[in-house]
């Protein structure tokens, strides 16, 4: 009997911790990774291809603060149109909650990118790069890792420049440019 009533309570309980609704940009990209609609891929900082020998102290600090990508994007056609509108109004819904704070957006009207991130200035989780355009689909990336800041993600960006990137990785992406 008392097996049975911990039991219940444990379901009750792990049910309740569960049932968080709001809307989060993981959720949505576990809940799309399998659709046909989609391509869905996880990139790690191996695709850089960088000799870290060759990297000054910042770079290899910026380096080590990024842990993976996960980019999740939507190819329109003909048939799925209605359905392109309708996910990316559910993606822009997602990114207006106040725990993704925009630094900047650019574009006018269907077409454009915006980057959030989620955490502090000093202490970024995660940054999310959302692109769409209405002749080609959208794109959302999400770059997650530990203690970035600003300055880390600039100065990733001028490692990426001197990088050899893996191209392979990236492969899937390719039927979305086209």
């Amino acid at each position: 009997m008392k097996a049975g009533f911990f039991t219940s309570i444990l379901v009750v309980l792990l049910t309740l911790i569960s049932c968080n609704s709001e809307p989060s940009l993981q959720k949505y990209f576990v809940e799309n990774t399998e659709n046909k609609d989609f391509i869905a891929l996880d990139v790690s900082p191996d695709i850089l291809n960088i000799d870290k020998t060759k990297l000054s102290t910042e770079q290899s600090e910026a380096l080590n603060s990024f842990d993976k990508m996960n980019i999740l994007a939507f190819k329109v056609n003909d048939k799925n149109q209605t359905q392109f509108e309708a996910e990316r109004t559910k993606v822009k819904a997602i990114l207006k909650n106040p725990k993704y704070q925009e630094l900047m957006k650019v574009g006018s009207g269907k077409d454009g990118a915006s980057v959030s991130f989620v955490g502090t200035d000093d202490n970024i989780e995660e940054f999310v790069i959302f692109a769409n355009r209405k002749e080609n689909g959208f794109a959302v990336v999400r770059v997650l890792g530990k203690n970035m800041n600003p300055n880390n993600i600039l100065t990733l960006m001028t490692v990426l420049k001197e990088s050899k990137i893996d191209m392979e990785q990236l492969k899937p992406l390719q039927q979305l440019i086209k």
